[in-house]
């Protein structure tokens, strides 16, 4: 198991809390997005589309530890953009560290060997480093040569300085199982200590639009990668860190709904509806999200932008509480393992989802005047 043992039985022990007293929506992972700026421009992301005197905007270390505690979820995940470019960036996570949160920084890894002095290893942090595939792969996926070598030179220095590392891939429809599965058994090689994977979503303003996965799709590539495991002879076995129930539901073998309020997302904008992926409207604290929220209106079967989802910030807060819920269904699945044969678990039906809306730019329009009349179009964000 790549989940950390205290890890696990924290968040075990949280989610049974919530389900003993009744609480129907709860956050799993705070998804902490201090600033958009990124020094790479990949071609699959949609976070880094916004004008100049947006990217220039961070969270202070005071509104990311605010958010830590208003939501209370056991795991923060710190993303962006690039969180390593944020000049407090390490502040934020002692703040939350010292909360006895479990944090995870993603990161391209680019600054990772400049930056690494200013963290601490511990059993509440781990790098996410972002490695979407082998060499030629990665640097096609990232749109610049020379990014896999770098991040791999940081996952060696960060893991023998004693940090827990873990890699995370974006899966697109051109990946292909035989050579997934390679790169699977080569990072378990270079000692990492787990691997998170997922597909990609399909971001309205990212600039390759054509290679986004269906849910078929997804399902077949899955069951394709899953299907090699252990084949390589003498390989290490893969550890992911995501529950087996997740992992399982990418191989078409459950029938998940999406649960967008257990992965909550803090961005300079406010608390992002309805999820992370997802911009179309923010509240201005965590309890308005909660409460003020129409999620009955999003999700794959209510809306049109999330037919084809099946990102771990969607489902695996419902792998997670379903686990806990229904262990007897999960510890079938462990022994079961997951299958890459046979029929698939019934999916949502699309009949009655409503069209997409395209809003994107409303808060952009929102910002941009605020920026403007408080004089804040150069206020750096990064180094």
């Amino acid at each position: 198991m790549a989940v950390p043992l205290n890890q696990a039985i924290r968040v075990g022990a949280y989610v049974l809390k919530q389900h003993l007293i009744g609480r129907k929506r709860y956050p799993l992972v705070l998804m902490l997005e201090p600033l958009f700026r990124c020094n790479l421009a990949c071609a699959g992301c949609g976070k880094i589309d916004y004008p100049a005197a947006i990217l220039n905007q961070r969270l202070s270390v005071a509104e990311c530890l605010e958010a830590v505690d208003e939501c209370g979820a056991p795991v923060v995940v710190i993303a962006g953009g690039e969180p390593l470019l944020h000049k407090e960036i390490d502040q934020v996570v002692e703040g939350a560290v010292a909360r006895k949160k479990f944090v995870i920084v993603c990161t391209n890894a680019l600054l990772l060997e400049k930056k690494m002095s200013l963290f601490k290893p511990g059993p509440y942090f781990t790098w996410s480093v972002h490695l979407d595939g082998a060499k030629a792969e990665h640097d096609a996926s990232v749109c610049q040569d020379g990014v896999y070598e770098r991040a791999v030179a940081a996952i060696g220095a960060a893991k023998k300085a004693g940090f827990r590392v873990i890699i995370n891939a974006t899966l697109f429809d051109n990946a292909e199982a035989a050579k997934v599965a390679s790169f699977f058994d080569d990072v378990m090689e270079m000692g990492v200590d787990g691997i998170s994977v997922s597909p990609g979503y399909a971001y309205e303003r990212a600039p390759d639009q054509q290679h986004f996965l269906n849910r078929l799709r997804t399902k077949e590539l899955f069951r394709g990668i899953f299907a090699r495991q252990g084949k390589g002879g003498g390989k290490k076995k893969w550890a992911f860190n995501q529950s087996s129930m997740f992992l399982d539901f990418l191989a078409g073998n459950q029938s998940f709904h999406c649960t967008p309020w257990g992965n909550p997302t803090r961005t300079y904008f406010g608390w992002q509806r309805p999820c992370y992926l997802l911009g179309e409207g923010y509240a201005k604290t965590f309890k308005a999200l909660m409460e003020e929220t129409d999620w009955d209106r999003y999700g794959t079967g209510n809306y049109e932008k999330c037919a084809d989802c099946m990102v771990h910030s969607g489902y695996e807060a419902t792998a997670v509480t379903e686990t806990v819920r229904r262990p007897w269904r999960a510890l079938a699945q462990t022994l079961r393992g997951i299958r890459t044969t046979g029929p698939m678990a019934p999916d949502i039906s699309l009949e009655g989802q409503r069209p997409a809306e395209y809003v994107f730019s409303r808060h952009v329009e929102t910002a941009m005047a605020r920026i403007a009349a408080k004089g804040e179009g150069v206020k750096e964000a990064a180094e």
